[in-house]
């Protein structure tokens, strides 16, 4: 029997605080708290409010520990996103709310940078891909504008490290989100080259940890309530995408053939379980990343646009005066035929655009097919865009590790939108398995698992999730409006600068 835990879950859009617990025979999570995780703009830019979120997870804790009569919890850990930091001087006082990864002071800092330390170079020491939003090139914009607060740092936080520190007044890195920076050598240290080439002090980079590592009680003078308490500060793998894998139904492929996962929410994270790290170079033109998970695995993936793109353009149709529910989309977007539209979810232009709908319209325009106004259709046509990609995804995930990917393991929010699933099923021409929603939780839960030893490794986590897992399954469909290879070879064209006729489907 796995002892009662808090996971708290942090995502870019919402925050979950949920009380976890299992057996042989079923993992259960029960919601507390739910709160939204909104950026703040103010004059240099996008932020985090972590002060806030750090408020909600608090009341999360307090209102877990308010139904725990018996007092069977007795640890929490947190997950959040990748890529984003604060910094601390040496009192631990947070030097300014951290960025938000989509904000445009990156923009063009990855080339600035190749010219210190060339791409090819960058990924041979790290495995990571050269994402604009990366931590290594936050830092290097950081430094071209002349921030004081880099000269009085003393130590550098991810997001779940700095709520750690804030529980248990112990200042850590944890590989699974460390991996995510750009500064991460592959064997597993902090790379100096790297950091030297941004000029930047190495001290502020600290103790790296595993995840499972218990880092001691809460601090005594956090105010849990009536039923304050101390309970365990565990690192779980916190990076919330490890968590999701380690959650997802790996083990429904057969023979020689392996199970791709996509964990679906902001963005869908698609790619392998790997034993070791792939850094040639066709890995990194075509766009991978090797990001760290427990017991040494990793997750050779490639970062696709999500469902940030349905958000985004929601947040539009709102500031217009209208109002769409995610369901209520997905729902009307069920019931009618394919738009006939490519949209390439992954033009950077998608990655922080001021109005979401006008950009896609553009990109629409520039490719010489007809614009898109209707709402339904137009989220149609973005889950229709993001199987697309998933479809590529595979293809060169399979031509790269030199494997052959027999299912799809679908986790996270998107699992639950069974048109999404189905038209991944339908495109990557493979059995999609969906669930569970709130995978990065359960992983959250399960790594807490191992720090009291109710489970020893990854390959009891496996075998665990193996037995306790009910995921949904779609099937693909033999015949579909869509001809999905035709599809591909239109986006490939696309993507050189070419054009399609309107009336192409």
């Amino acid at each position: 029997m796995m002892h009662q835990c808090i996971a708290i879950d942090l995502g870019a859009e919402t925050g979950r605080v949920v009380v976890g617990a299992g057996d042989e025979g079923d993992i259960s999570l029960r919601e507390v708290h739910r709160f939204s995780n909104r950026p703040v703009r103010t004059p240099d830019g996008l932020h985090w409010d972590v002060l806030r979120i750090f408020e909600e997870i608090l009341i999360g804790i307090e209102r877990a520990l308010a139904g725990d009569e018996d007092k069977t919890i007795v640890s929490i850990g947190v997950d959040a996103w990748g890529v984003d930091y604060g910094l601390f001087d040496a009192r631990g006082r947070l030097l300014g709310n951290p960025y938000h990864y989509r904000d445009a002071r990156t923009d063009g800092v990855s080339e600035m940078y190749a010219e210190r330390v060339p791409a090819a170079r960058q990924y041979a020491l790290t495995g990571i891909a050269q994402m604009s939003f990366n931590t290594l090139y936050q830092l290097a914009a950081q430094k071209s504008g002349a921030d004081a607060t880099l000269g009085i740092a003393h130590s550098f936080l991810m997001i779940p490290d700095i709520m750690h520190y804030w529980l248990s007044g112990t200042r850590v890195a944890e590989f699974s989100n460390a991996s995510t920076t750009g500064l991460l050598g592959v064997d597993g240290r902090w790379s100096d080259e790297l950091i030297a080439a941004i000029d930047i002090p190495r001290r502020i980079f600290g103790e790296l940890v595993e995840p499972a590592t218990v880092l001691g009680p809460t601090r005594s003078t956090l105010d849990f309530g009536p039923r304050t308490r101390a309970l365990r500060v565990v690192v779980p793998a916190t990076h919330d995408t490890a968590c999701a894998v380690l959650a997802a139904p790996l083990h429904v492929a057969t023979g020689d053939e392996v199970c791709a996962f996509i964990s679906s929410g902001t963005w869908s994270l698609l790619g392998l379980e790997l034993a070791a790290p792939i850094l040639n170079e066709d890995a990194r033109i075509a766009g991978f990343t090797n990001e760290r998970g427990v017991a040494g695995s990793i997750r050779f993936l490639r970062n696709i646009m999500g469902l940030w793109l349905v958000q985004e353009c929601r947040r539009a149709w709102h500031r217009d005066g209208a109002d769409y529910s995610y369901d209520a989309l997905t729902e009307r977007a069920a019931r009618i035929a394919s738009p006939g539209l490519i949209i390439d979810v992954d033009d950077p232009e998608l990655l922080h655009p001021d109005d979401m709908p006008a950009e896609i319209g553009a990109q629409l325009k520039r490719s010489r097919q007809r614009l898109e106004r209707d709402p339904v259709a137009l989220t149609r046509a973005i889950f229709e865009g993001l199987a697309l990609q998933y479809r590529r995804s595979i293809a060169d995930a399979e031509r790269l590790a030199g494997v052959r990917v027999g299912a799809l393991a679908i986790v996270g929010g998107g699992s639950r939108n069974a048109l999404l699933c189905q038209l991944a099923a339908d495109a990557c021409e493979r059995v999609v398995y969906a669930g569970p929603a709130e995978a990065s939780a359960t992983g959250n839960v399960l790594v807490q698992a191992v720090a009291f030893r109710a489970l020893s490794d990854l390959a009891q986590i496996r075998a665990f999730v193996k037995t306790t897992a009910h995921p949904r399954v779609f099937e693909p469909r033999g015949s579909t409006p869509i001809d999905w290879a035709a599809r591909e070879a239109t986006l490939i064209r696309l993507r050189g600068g070419g054009t399609i006729e309107p009336a192409a489907t």
